[in-house]
């Protein structure tokens, strides 16, 4: 034994630990993303996603690392996309904002800033998504408000200054009711506030804003001042000129009435008395005249104001002005105040119709230059651009209506619009070149018709609509042959009809002749008609010669048909009336009529019933009818009384003459009438008593004997035929359907080949006469409607008793199964015994191979999840050729499905199949 050594052979010796494993290659971007790409956690990696972007990187490094970052790490790209977007919106911003920052400063940089302008920068600027509150936009709007503020202040300061100046005056007019001492005292504060009320205008008017205050402002400042200084002056001169007479014994006294009296005083010369002299009357006419006429003028410019027409407010403005100048003295206050009103409202008015109407100059400057700026596939037409330029011209003139006239942009205006009328010169000289054309092209057309004319004075093989057709053809020519002006139409129209018109002579000549005649055999139709016996050769005739008249010669469609139809009113009059006459004779109905009609009422009262027994019940009653049995039960029982004194009837009887048998069956028919209530609807046999040859017809066909009603037959199926079942048919019948055909080859109808049987027609079995129209057709929607109703009922009682059926199903009751008679002929009372049989035992078996079974016999589909038990048990059922189809033995089968356990998933199934199955 060797001794283990303390260190294995296959651990690796410590010169093994010095060889360092190799280190994976480090990310390029790792050293810029400050070790993104090298982190181990996701949360790591946002770190220092976090930490670089904090460095404010550069959009395409940040790029670089979020292409390379999206595919291993989404939550640390989604930083990036993040910043990204921030970027993109902020450049986006950047973009809108110099735009709008460009916009104010082209504002600010104007030297005459319209207030509604810089207004709308600040709410346009906001739509567009431009942020105000970022630098530059935040200081250019700063400035915009600050110089809208001091526009309104400086509008502000000018009212003030207006309403000063108004204000020194009154000082200075009260002065002058003072003693001129005063006055003097009070010069040097009035000449002081008057130099500080020039310097405030003066630096109104200085001001860097004052061209772009209101127009409005700037008369009045102007006026203010001009009324001031005015006023102030004649002040001065009148306190100096004062002051002279006061120290000067014979200088003049001033025009000042006060002041002039103190100095008389002052003199020791003595007063005049002051006369006031009185005002004239004014005559109240002349006072009513000047009222209406101001009342006018002020009703005038208030309308113009409320349209908001601005030169014409302006001319009501300067006529109120006149008639208050030249009737002012003779209206009453309350008028004067209202037109003083009026006037300044409308200088306000004026001002707005100014800056409004450069607003919409500009709009259809703008309009106008963009007519011939379209995009590619979209240029406007020659029609089209012309209405345009014309609906410009239009606003542009409406425009002047309201303001001054901008002739700077009226130039713009003019020029663009000249340049797309080049557009419109150039379509004109198009549709002036197609216009020659077309006209050449109508003489052209008149020359050939014309010489069509003289070529076809008579139409040719005497095809005069052959003529119509090339004349319409002319018409059609003409109207296709393309537009031309209308002066030009007016022109050529006149050639043309006399030129179509001379074409057509000999045909309308033809048809004046062939209207002669048709008028003619009008007559001829009333004259017909008008006849006590309408004759039917004649009337042929008459309409013959009307439609060889009407195929040779043609004439207008509308007139042709009022023709025909005056035409043929009278014969149609004539047939109605026959036709009525036919009806008349028919309404009195024959007995028979009457009996069937009665029958067929009886019959619609069944069908609404809904009772299927009597509506079988009518059904034989009016099948009775139709055969004549009714009749003839009534004349059997109204010949009984007589019949029992009769012994015996000799042979020779039957041979009576033809005549009195006829008389016999009237008298039967007549008798029958009479006791035709006291019949039951059912047919009965008549009694035992002997029979009458004499009121009967030899006739022993079944359906034919008057005693034995036809039995009521189903109908059957396509193919059947319609005497199957009688004695002699081929297909069967109590014969079995052997040909029982004599030797002298009899066929069906019961007499040799080739003659006719004297039987009647199917539904005419009776030696009646022929049913009215009436009878025929009421009895024919009584059967029809009969036979629907049993169909009906018959589904209804097919549903029942299904319904039933799975109700004892459900509930294990047999006393629910449904009757033989209730659920058809196609299940037997073994059947129905054996399915009440297992509805009164326990539930017991499965009825998944019974279900198939029955699905197969009434091929109805299978539900999906069964489909492939059954294609399995159809491969087993080929192995077993000799059992019973599923078809034989589907009673067996429901039988099985009843006897198993009820199941709501199943229920469908045996319904559907059972459907089928039941159905008769």
């Amino acid at each position: 034994m060797f001794p283990f050594s303390t260190q294995s052979k296959a651990a690796p010796s410590p010169d093994a630990l010095a060889v360092n494993a190799k280190t994976p290659e480090a990310h390029p971007l790792d050293a810029l993303t400050h070790g993104a790409f090298s982190a181990q956690t996701s949360g790591e990696r946002m770190a220092c996603i976090r930490e670089w972007l904090a460095t404010s990187p550069g959009s395409e490094q940040m790029q670089q690392v979020f292409k390379e970052l999206s595919g291993k790490d989404k939550g640390a790209a989604k930083l990036l996309r993040e910043k990204l977007d921030e970027i993109k919106r902020s450049k986006t911003q950047a973009t809108i904002a110099l735009e709008w920052a460009d916009k104010a400063q082209a504002l600010l940089a104007l030297t005459k800033l319209n207030l509604a302008d810089a207004l709308a920068w600040q709410r346009d600027a906001a739509k567009a998504g431009a942020p105000l509150s970022k630098e530059p936009l935040a200081g250019l709007k700063a400035q915009l408000v600050e110089r809208v503020r001091a526009i309104e202040d400086l509008q502000h300061r000018v009212q003030v200054q207006r309403e000063a100046a108004v204000l020194l005056a009154q000082r200075i007019e009260v002065l002058s009711t003072k003693p001129w001492t005063d006055a003097q005292a009070a010069q040097d504060a009035l000449a002081a506030d008057v130099a500080h009320w020039q310097t405030e205008a003066d630096a109104l008017l200085a001001d860097s804003n004052w061209n772009s205050v209101d127009l409005r402002f700037v008369p009045q400042l102007h006026d203010a001042q001009a009324q001031l200084q005015l006023v102030w002056q004649a002040f001065q001169d009148a306190l100096a000129l004062t002051i002279a007479a006061a120290q000067d014994v014979t200088a003049p006294l001033p025009k000042v009435p006060v002041w002039a009296d103190e100095l008389r005083l002052a003199r020791g010369v003595p007063l005049e008395p002051v006369v006031t002299p009185a005002k004239p009357k004014v005559d109240p006419e002349i006072r009513a005249k000047a009222t209406a006429y101001v009342a006018e003028v002020l009703a005038k410019l208030e309308h113009e104001m409320a349209q908001g027409h601005g030169k014409a407010s302006a001319g009501a403005a300067n006529a109120l002005r006149q008639a208050l100048k030249d009737n002012g003295r003779l209206i009453d206050d309350k008028l004067e105040a209202q037109a003083h009103a009026a006037l300044v409202a409308a200088g306000e008015l004026e001002g707005w119709q100014r800056w409004r109407a450069d607003q919409l100059r500009d709009e259809l400057v703008l309009k106008a230059e963009a007519l011939l700026k379209r995009p590619d596939g979209q240029a406007i037409g020659g029609r089209k651009m012309q209405d345009q330029l014309r609906g410009l011209r239009e606003q542009w003139k409406l425009t002047d209506q309201g303001g001054v006239p901008n002739h700077a942009l009226w130039k713009r205006f003019d020029e663009a619009c000249n340049e797309a009328h080049k557009v419109v010169e150039a379509w004109l000289e198009k549709m002036k070149a197609e216009s020659a054309e077309h006209r050449a092209q109508r003489l052209a057309l008149i020359e050939e018709v014309k010489a069509w004319a003289e070529a076809n004075r008579v139409a040719l093989d005497d095809d005069w609509k052959g003529f119509s057709r090339v004349l319409h053809q002319f018409g059609d020519r003409w109207r296709e042959a393309g537009h031309i002006g209308e002066k030009m139409f007016a022109e050529l129209q006149p050639l043309w009809k006399a030129a179509i018109d001379h074409a057509a002579e000999p045909l309308e000549t033809l048809q004046k002749r062939s209207l002669e005649l048709r008028h003619v055999m009008i007559d001829e139709a009333r004259v017909l008609g008008a006849e006590a016996m309408l004759r039917i050769d004649a009337v042929k005739a008459l309409q013959q010669r009307w439609q060889a008249e009407a195929h040779r010669v043609p004439i207008d469609r509308r007139h042709e048909q009022k023709l025909w139809d005056a035409f043929r009113k009278p014969i149609d009059d004539a047939f109605n009336r026959k036709t009525a006459e036919r009806e008349k004779a028919q309404s009195a109905l024959s007995e028979r009529d009457r009996i069937v009609l009665d029958a067929s009422k009886a019959l619609q009262a069944a069908n609404a019933s809904g009772d299927a027994q009597a509506i079988r019940s009518a059904m034989s009653a009016l099948e009775a009818a139709l055969s004549g049995q009714r009749q003839a039960q009534a004349a059997v029982v109204a010949a009984g009384p007589a019949e029992s004194n009769v012994t015996m009837v000799s042979p020779d009887a039957a041979a009576a003459p033809a005549a009195a048998t006829e008389a016999s069956e009237a008298a039967a028919g007549e008798t029958a009438s009479d006791a035709i209530a006291e019949v039951a609807p059912e047919p009965v046999k008549p009694v035992a008593p002997p029979k009458r040859v004499v009121a009967m017809r030899g006739d022993d066909r079944p359906g034919m004997r008057k005693e034995e009603p036809a039995a009521m037959g189903r109908g059957g199926k396509f193919g059947d035929r319609k005497d199957a079942g009688r004695p002699g048919s081929r297909d069967g019948g109590r014969d079995g359907g052997r040909d029982v055909r004599g030797p002298g080859r009899m066929d069906e109808r019961g007499g040799p080949r080739g003659e006719r049987s004297e039987r009647p027609a199917y539904g005419e079995r009776s030696d009646a006469p022929r049913l009215g129209d009436a009878a025929f057709r009421a009895q024919r929607d009584a059967l029809e409607q009969a036979q629907f109703a049993l169909r009906k009922l018959a589904a209804q009682a097919h549903g029942e008793a299904l319904t039933h059926l799975l109700t004892a199903w459900e509930t294990r009751d047999a006393a629910l199964v449904p009757s033989v008679q209730e659920l058809g002929s196609q299940v037997s009372p073994a059947a129905r015994g054996g399915w009440v049989k297992v509805l009164s035992q326990p539930a017991s078996g499965d009825a998944a191979t019974a279900l198939l079974r029955l699905e197969m016999a009434a091929e109805v589909p299978t539900p999906a999840e069964q489909l492939s038990a059954r294609r399995m048990y159809q491969l087993q059922l080929l192995t077993k050729r000799n059992d019973p189809t599923p078809t034989q033995t589907w009673a067996q089968d429901a039988a099985t499905v009843l006897a198993s356990a009820f199941d709501v998933s199943q229920v469908r199934r045996l319904q559907n199949v059972l459907k089928v199955l039941l159905k008769p």
